[in-house]
C-alpha cells in the first residue's frame, strides 16, 4: 500500500471546541489526544469561547460553579457541592477554580498547558475561528504558534471527510 493510500484510509476526526473554562477544556483534548495516539488523523475548530484555549497564556482559565450542579470537589474526604445561591457569591469562581487547580495538580492530572503541547506533538490539527478572531479583536500574535487560522468552511472541508464529528 502506497502513503497516500495509507493516508486514504486512516480514520478522521473532528470536534468543534465552544467552551473555554478549565474544566471543560479537558474533554476536548483528551479525545484528540487520544484519537491521535490511535493513529486517527484529528482536527480540532477552536470557537467562540474555545478560542481562548489556543491563546498563548491560559492561567486565564477559571471554573464556575455557578449553573454546575452536578460539579463536586472532594475535600476533607467529603464530596461537596455548591448550591447555586453560594455559586453566586464573591470570590466562589476563584475558589472553585484554586480548588480544581490544587486537584488536578494533586492527582497528577496533564495541565491543558501540557495536554495542548502533547496535541501539537500528535500533529493534532488546531484551527482557530478566523471569524472569532476578529470578534473578539484577536490577532495570530495573540495565539499559539502552529495552528491554522480558517473559518467555517476550512471546518466543513474536514468534518465532511470524517468518520466521527464531536461538538464540545
Amino acid at each position: 500500500m502506497s502513503g497516500e493510500d495509507a493516508i486514504a484510509k486512516q480514520k478522521q476526526m473532528t470536534i468543534i471546541v465552544t467552551k473555554g473554562a478549565l474544566d471543560l477544556a479537558y474533554p476536548p483534548f483528551i479525545l484528540a489526544t487520544t484519537a491521535a495516539a490511535m493513529n486517527v488523523n484529528v482536527s480540532m475548530f477552536f470557537t467562540f469561547y474555545g478560542l481562548q484555549l489556543l491563546k498563548k497564556d491560559l492561567g486565564h482559565l477559571r471554573v464556575s460553579p455557578l449553573g454546575n450542579p452536578a460539579m463536586e470537589m472532594p475535600l476533607a474526604g467529603l464530596h461537596l457541592t455548591v448550591p447555586n445561591a453560594a455559586a453566586a457569591l464573591p470570590g466562589m469562581e476563584a475558589l472553585s477554580t484554586t480548588l480544581m487547580r490544587n486537584l488536578i495538580k494533586r492527582k497528577g492530572v496533564a495541565s491543558i498547558e501540557e495536554l495542548r503541547e502533547a496535541a501539537i506533538d500528535s500533529e493534532v490539527e488546531m484551527i482557530a475561528c478566523q471569524m472569532t478572531m476578529d470578534l473578539f479583536e484577536w490577532t495570530a500574535a495573540d495565539m499559539v504558534e502552529g495552528i491554522v487560522i480558517g473559518g467555517a468552511a476550512t471546518y466543513m472541508e474536514k468534518a465532511l471527510k470524517s468518520d466521527i464529528n464531536l461538538f464540545i
